[in-house]
């Protein structure tokens, strides 16, 4: 009697499965195929689904197309797409005939694995088998085009969806809307979302959330906060991935207390945070150096029961070597083992910084060769940073071993990398090497920086090689590549140390007109350049010019000046015994612009500087004392003051300024 119901029941595809479960004859204990997929298959292990499928295959009568459909959509929701591919193709050779629900999960799966082509194969088998292509198929073939970046081919689609009777729904947009913010047009984005109004199709959670989040990463936080509001004026409840996007936003634009506030919002509202939200808020909190608050938020999440992840550690850890605390970094990590934590290769690589940071190189070299002993492959990063802490060591032999190593082991150098490489060789004189290098680099395919050709062009003038860096300078625009601040102040630096200062000052201006404004070291490396050469009518406009700008002296400037004025009242005094002095272009050229320089140089930056106090106010006083000025103290000079005043003819405001550096306590 089985043998004459069982092709009504393949036909029906009604099969009833407690009556499987009886016929299928479990002797063996196991339960039924019925059973599993009515317990559900939540987390399917790969060996488990083969299992399963075997025994579903083996049934007598075999199971109906609605249980099939449940298996493959159940392990395809576990991302083993290639495995329910398989099992199609299985299913196909015992005979079994698939129906329009098998169809779309294996057009699901092609899709997912990036394989619209075969997708699109299958919709052809769709028609073939004389089923109408339903909006879920096309829904699913239109997201497989955005995940692969083919959203000018899914918008073709969708109009072919209206052509088959199909309308667009919310899922259709949200597919498209992902797309498009994932290319970075994200006012396209927010067009669409407004023509979804218009079409009468309501936008949902994932709509607002996508396009919050592409915001966010846009840098349009206060854009993104506006349309949270809307959404919420609409009745759209946010979700945990909507603040969580609003909060890393704000914490990258700075709003630290509002990514906090944000944080309590949710607690309120009832959205749980997760080890996502609280990683993000860390991850800034340490990157901005505010350390203390980062390990709050850490106490915060395990009073909340959420348990740190191996990001949660990195961060902290991160934030422990940025400020040389090395050995609270190497306590964080025993917690994280502890915790039953992995590390990674990132964890080890921020410790190895930590250790070249604080010019520990060795014992970052140690555990560095502990990594392999994990388990763990060393990446560029690593190497990196290995590298560079041995160059910065003066270890250059070492630091090009390691890169030997590396390139040896098929980890590959990237530009920083050889950037590194070619920084160290530089500075430890090793200019043709690096030369070599950077020769080789041209003619490969990789993509050199404007970082890469400031390395070489400061070496070259470093090594005296001016002639060739200004020649590799001009040749930038003819490479693609743009000069940067950190480029001009090189030459300029360059050509300072050349003697060829009108150059140079030219330079500064075609700086100024390519959209490069200068920085306080482009004005400071000038101005001691013209210092030197005497010039100090050009010091003074220069240091006036920077003065607008927001800059002030540094250090080595302002020192420079201070040793002028000690050997320059010296020179007048007895110019014979002063043979190491340049003579400044007249008397009067000197003591104007003089003025100009002591009243606009900020001499309160000695102190962050590290320069004493006590050293200017001796260097002022190194100024013989005149009987002439003792008349003067009534106009509110001291002594010091008096003296440099009469010999640099010099307005008493000026001098008071200059003066008064040296009496200010130290911070």
């Amino acid at each position: 009697s089985l043998r004459l119901v069982q092709p009504h029941l393949l036909d029906t595809g009604t099969l009833r499965t407690d009556f499987l479960c009886t016929i299928s004859g479990i002797s063996d204990g196991r339960v039924c195929y019925g059973e599993r997929l009515r317990s559900g298959i939540v987390d399917i292990k790969e060996d488990d689904a083969i299992d399963l499928f075997q025994e579903m295959i083996r049934s007598r009568p075999l199971p109906s197309l609605v249980d099939f459909s449940r298996f493959f959509s159940g392990v395809a929701s576990t991302k083993q797409f290639n495995l329910v591919l398989d099992f199609c193709k299985k299913m196909e050779l015992n005979g079994i005939a698939h129906n329009i629900y098998t169809l779309n999960i294996m057009i699901n799966c092609f899709c997912r694995c990036c394989k619209t082509c075969f997708a699109y194969s299958v919709l052809g088998k769709v028609m073939k088998l004389g089923y109408e292509p339903d909006t879920t198929t096309f829904n699913t073939l239109i997201n497989g085009l955005c995940l692969e970046s083919k959203v000018s081919e899914a918008v073709v689609l969708v109009a072919r969806m209206v052509e088959n009777g199909c309308q667009p729904n919310v899922v259709t947009y949200n597919s498209i809307v992902n797309g498009i913010c994932k290319s970075g047009d994200t006012s396209l984005a927010l067009d669409l979302l407004r023509k979804m109004d218009e079409r009468n199709v309501k936008a949902d959670v994932f709509t607002y959330s996508t396009i919050i989040d592409s915001l966010c990463r846009d840098g349009c936080i206060d854009a993104a906060i506006s349309l949270f509001k809307e959404m919420e004026t609409k009745g759209i409840k946010s979700s945990l991935v909507t603040y969580n996007s609003l909060v890393g936003g704000l914490c990258k634009a700075g709003k630290w207390n509002d990514g906090v506030q944000l944080l309590k919002d949710m607690t309120s509202r009832k959205i749980i945070p997760n080890v996502i939200t609280f990683n993000v808020l860390i991850d800034v909190f340490v990157k901005e150096g505010k350390l203390q608050e980062a390990n709050e938020l850490y106490k915060e999440m395990i009073t909340k029961g959420i348990s740190p992840n191996t990001i949660t550690y990195n961060s902290l850890m991160d934030g422990y070597c940025m400020q040389n605390r090395l050995s609270e970094a190497n306590n964080m990590l025993d917690l994280m083992v502890r915790n039953n934590c992995s590390p990674d290769i990132v964890t080890f690589t921020s410790l190895i910084k930590g250790y070249c940071k604080v010019k520990r190189v060795d014992e970052g070299m140690k555990l560095f060769r502990k990594i392999s002993k994990r388990g763990l492959v060393a990446n560029t990063v690593t190497y990196s940073i290995l590298v560079q802490g041995f160059c910065q060591s003066g270890k250059l032999e070492i630091a090009e071993e390691l890169f030997q190593e590396m390139v040896s082991l098929g980890v590959l150098p990237d530009v920083m990398t050889y950037g590194i490489l070619l920084d160290g060789l530089c500075d430890n004189g090793k200019l043709e090497k690096a030369l070599e290098i950077f020769e080789d680099l041209q003619k490969s395919k990789m993509n050199l920086d404007i970082v890469m050709y400031t390395i070489i062009i400061e070496g070259m003038c470093k090594g005296g090689k001016v002639e060739d860096a200004w020649n590799l300078f001009c040749s930038l625009p003819c490479k693609g590549v743009k000069p940067n601040v950190m480029t001009y102040t090189v030459m300029i630096s360059g050509l300072c140390k050349k003697g060829s200062l009108s150059e140079a000052n030219i330079l500064l201006r075609k700086m100024e007109e390519d959209g490069n404004e200068p920085n306080d070291c482009t004005y400071n490396t000038l101005i001691r350049a013209h210092l030197r050469d005497g010039d100090l009518t050009a010091s003074a406009k220069l240091i006036e010019e920077m003065k607008s700008c927001g800059f002030s002296a540094d250090a080595s400037s302002i020192k420079m000046v201070i040793d002028m004025l000690s050997s320059a009242v010296w020179w007048f005094k007895e110019p014979r015994r002063s043979p190491g002095v340049k003579r400044f272009r007249g008397t009067q050229a000197y003591l104007m612009p003089f003025n100009t320089i002591t009243a606009s140089l900020n001499f309160n930056t000695i102190e962050a500087h590290g320069m004493s106090s006590a050293e200017l106010h001796r260097d002022l006083r190194q100024v013989g004392r005149s009987e002439v000025l003792k008349k003067r103290s009534a106009r509110g000079l001291d002594d010091a003051e008096c003296d440099l005043m009469v010999d640099l003819e010099l307005p008493t405001d000026a001098v008071h300024n200059a003066h008064r550096a040296g009496k200010m306590r130290r911070c």
